[in-house]
């Protein structure tokens, strides 16, 4: 039988959780220090259910990679079965926020830009997304000011305010429901600011959403 993860709220309540549905290139300041074009669209990608770490948790790469780097994200999590909604609906449908990390290997994920090849074994392996707690939506009444962050061994490398998205987390919903159905559990990685950097094995990770949430985890090394 297949081992269920579970998604823990701040009130005490654990969802199943779904799939992990992730948004590139949403943070002009990420466009650019990434030397990348900014889209007409949001750019999605998915991760494995493997892929999820709770709050205390490790990462721990694969040994073929060997640039490991953090992306804090703003999450989301889906109450309802939602398809082809508008952002109002789609607003109704988020019951919890958090803070992630997209981790990402470097390296792998260029090689295969490259070679116009899938993000997956770089974005999507096992530990790849360490997830907080999940605050209700209704005890973060102004999302868009709210702050993420990040600091690697008590040194901040990043720090947004949701607001400077290009697309809200309502619309990313929205636009991810054209394409898929979204279902209860499912979480939305809403992309990375500015900032991002190398992890290597001992470094202490903290993660934090405004006042509401915070995220802890260790980096590994890859098993032999």
């Amino acid at each position: 039988m297949p081992h269920q993860r579970l998604l823990e709220f701040t009130t005490g309540e654990r969802v199943p959780l779904g799939t992990i549905y992730c948004i590139g290139r949403n943070y002009a300041d990420h466009i650019r220090e990434m030397h990348a074009a900014r889209e007409e669209e949001p750019v999605v990608f998915l991760k494995s259910p493997c892929a999820y770490v709770p709050d205390g948790g490790t990462i721990v790469p694969p040994r073929m990679g060997h640039v490991l780097h953090h992306e804090v994200e703003i999450v989301a999590v889906i109450g309802a079965v939602i398809h082809r909604v508008t952002t109002e609906q789609a607003q109704h449908a988020i019951v919890g926020y958090g803070v992630g990390i997209d981790a990402t290997l470097r390296d792998v994920q260029q090689h295969a830009k490259e070679r116009g090849l899938p993000w997956e074994k770089a974005k999507a392996f096992a530990t790849s997304a360490p997830i907080s707690r999940i605050i209700p939506s209704a005890a973060i009444p102004a999302l868009e000011e709210t702050e993420v962050g990040l600091m690697v061994n008590g040194q901040v490398r990043q720090q947004a305010v949701a607001k400077q998205m290009i697309w809200s987390v309502p619309e990313l919903v929205m636009y991810l429901s054209q394409w898929f159905i979204l279902e209860p559990g499912d979480v939305i990685f809403t992309g990375t600011p500015a900032g991002v950097g190398p992890l290597v094995p001992g470094d202490r990770v903290y993660a934090w959403l405004g006042e509401h949430v915070t995220l802890h985890v260790t980096v590994e090394h890859p098993p032999a």
